[in-house]
């Protein structure tokens, strides 16, 4: 069964990459700091090299924190990370730049609900995971907005030239989101591929093997190496004209919410947190900048995906008790 278990997690992290790499590089490559391939390379490098920089926060709060392991058989994981799947390739199949953490908190809740009861769920652990996921495309937007309307300030007196300054400037800050994505990101697989290693009996309680933390690393980092273009069309270019500025600013933006979440261990949605620092960015410029259309669809694709994936999960779970034996 672990087999299984440890594969699907791999695809999770391997289309996390993918699906996540638009938030990671979009605005480098419509603001022309780099080449599209150049800025996934980078973004790749930085992904792989961050769980081994800052630590297995997240990766604990998912494993050990969101449902009790004594009330938990590996298929729930298989159920969640099932549905977690065809999420991501539904919605990167539409170009919708949804939650993949919010995929697999979905997915996770969805077949271990089902399967134990509402009392398999850690209250305090979903506490903290609800108000990660739901308070940091809040500050998204809010260091979004303060952080232009600082640089703004900053260069008030500045020269056209500072446009190359700030285009130079993105290769540093895209290596900072990457590496606080890769931290964040990655660290949602480590912790299903642990806690699979604790239901099936190989580990005797929680903590993060360093092949895991390798595994959950590599297979992000490929999956944002390919980029996900649909998705990075929508957050480059469908909100609004985005300059070097705009990139700029609204990496470092996402850069520190993402990085100090996950220092503190609460996954978040990168999606969530670069779409909404985009838009922060884009309103501190100027407020009609934006096509504010484009927020109603991302935000009707977020609300949707926790009780979708749980749903899904819930099928995928009760299909492999009847059918499937391991």
């Amino acid at each position: 069964m672990f087999p299984v278990l440890l594969a699907l997690a791999l695809i999770f992290d391997f289309l996390n990459g993918i699906h996540d790499s638009s938030n990671i590089v979009a605005t480098v490559i419509f603001s022309h700091a780099l080449r599209p391939r150049v800025a996934l390379f980078l973004a790749a490098i930085a992904h792989f090299a961050g769980p081994f920089l800052f630590g297995v926060a997240v990766a604990t709060t998912i494993g050990k924190g969101l449902l009790y392991q004594n009330a938990l058989q590996a298929n729930v994981i298989i159920a969640a990370l099932i549905s977690a799947i065809l999420w991501n390739l539904i919605t990167w199949y539409l170009g919708i730049p949804s939650s993949s953490s919010h995929a697999l908190i979905g997915g996770l809740l969805g077949a271990s609900v089902l399967s134990s009861g509402l009392l398999v769920v850690q209250l305090d652990g979903l506490i903290k995971i609800l108000v990660a996921l739901l308070i940091s495309p809040i500050l998204g937007l809010v260091v979004g907005f303060f952080v232009i309307r600082l640089t703004f300030w900053a260069v008030r007196d500045a020269s056209p030239r500072i446009s190359h300054f700030f285009r130079r400037m993105q290769i540093f800050t895209l290596i900072a989101l990457g590496l606080s994505h890769g931290t964040n990101g990655a660290q949602k697989t480590m912790g299903v591929i642990t806690l699979g290693l604790v239901l099936v009996g190989d580990l005797q309680d929680f903590h993060v093997p360093l092949w895991v933390v390798a595994a959950s690393a590599t297979a992000i980092a490929l999956g944002t190496s390919f980029g996900g273009w649909q998705l990075i069309r929508t957050l480059g270019g469908k909100m609004f004209r985005i300059r070097p500025i705009h990139g700029f600013t609204s990496q470092i933006a996402g850069a520190s919410v993402i990085l100090v979440a996950a220092l503190l261990g609460g996954p978040v949605s990168t999606t969530q947190v670069m779409s909404s620092a985009i838009i922060g960015v884009g309103a501190g410029d100027r407020i009609n900048k934006v096509r504010w259309n484009i927020l109603g669809d991302l935000i009707a694709a977020w609300l949707l995906t926790i009780p979708a994936t749980a749903g899904l999960a819930a099928l995928a779970w009760y299909l492999l008790d009847m059918f499937v034996v391991f």
